[in-house]
């Protein structure tokens, strides 16, 4: 029985951040910007641009081209931010509501910038043991670039954060785009190293605290986690793709195209050189900064359009999210019978 992917949908905000306004923001020259960074520039959400709205925008755009009545829909998984209109909220009966699928249940996943892929393997485990789902939206917004501070060092890894919004419809016996295996890894010991420290139990959100910046996300131990985390983090990076790309039935010659998110060029680079792939063979978003856990639906429609994939690849979409998690997804792209 196959997963696959019936379409995707991506909405951007129009206004943008430009490396040159974050370099007087934060006092980092703009060819570190630019170049060890690798940002140009980057969506910034204007005033309508609502974290779970721009979710519903991008789900419309993803069922217009899937040419289904979101009747069709069985499961609606919000894919997006914690930081969205209201706390407390489930989006993903908002979604329901708006995109009118009134036939679909519905809920909220979270893995940080690793909730698409988690959110991918959870919706195909649904279709394979649920006889009664057939048709699934992923999608969700992300603008936690509000919750940067440019005058706080500890924080310079994330001042690429942006804003949009991303879906993903997966359809059972597509035939078509087919998902293969994940592989998702998760290190606790990174879990309180980058927090928003007000607002939760630990620390309630007072006046005090909220004129000193305590809402934004912050980075407890900085040289401690950079330590820790590059011990690690590329090296699980590459072995998530690895593993999912095995228990996919392939090896990394194999892989055509790989989506990755956003991260400063050197790292970007040596994925593709470990990995023997091009520069081609991936889009680095440097006019896109990392729009969290939406990155790799973006790559992926960036791809299709410069025609980087093609039919019969194999692409493998990957990421990693603070706490810390990692997390690769291998599809075999265009339909069935053109490739076998």
């Amino acid at each position: 029985m196959n997963i696959g992917i019936l379409s995707t949908g991506v909405y951007l905000p129009e206004l943008r951040m430009t490396a040159e306004e974050i370099s007087a923001q934060s006092n980092i020259p703009v060819n570190i910007i630019k170049g060890k960074m690798g940002v140009i520039e980057k969506p910034i959400p204007a005033k309508y641009d609502h974290t779970v709205q721009m979710g519903i925008w991008a789900a419309h755009k993803a069922i217009a081209k899937a040419k289904i009545d979101p009747k069709q829909i069985d499961v609606i998984i919000y894919i997006g931010e914690e930081h969205k209109e209201y706390p407390l909220w489930t989006a993903a009966i908002k979604m329901q509501e708006e995109l009118g699928a009134s036939n679909a249940w519905a809920f909220d996943v979270q893995l940080r910038c690793g909730t698409t892929i988690m959110a991918m393997k959870v919706a195909k485990s649904l279709m394979l043991t649920d006889e009664s789902i057939h048709t699934v939206l992923l999608a969700g917004g992300y603008r936690n670039s509000d919750l940067i501070d440019y005058h706080n060092e500890r924080t310079r890894f994330m001042f690429n954060l942006a804003a949009g919004g991303g879906a993903m419809i997966l359809q059972k016996n597509l035939n078509e785009n087919t998902v293969l295996e994940a592989e998702m890894m998760t290190d606790g010991s990174f879990s309180e190293d980058v927090v928003v420290p007000a607002g939760g139990t630990k620390q309630p959100l007072t006046a005090e605290l909220l004129a000193q910046g305590a809402y934004r996300l912050d980075v407890l131990d900085p040289e401690g986690m950079k330590m820790r985390l590059e011990e690690k983090s590329l090296n699980n990076f590459i072995k998530v793709i690895r593993s999912s790309l095995a228990k996919s039935g392939y090896s990394e010659q194999d892989l055509k195209y790989i989506a990755m998110l956003h991260m400063k060029r050197s790292a970007h680079n040596y994925v593709l050189n470990t990995l023997g792939l091009s520069a081609a063979q991936s889009i680095y978003l440097e006019r896109y900064g990392h729009i969290g856990q939406l990155d790799q639906i973006l790559s992926l429609e960036l791809a299709l359009h410069e025609n980087k994939v093609q039919q019969g690849d194999i692409v493998t979409l990957v990421s990693a999210g603070i706490g810390y998690a990692w997390g690769a997804i291998t599809i075999k792209w265009g339909k069935e019978h053109a490739y076998e």
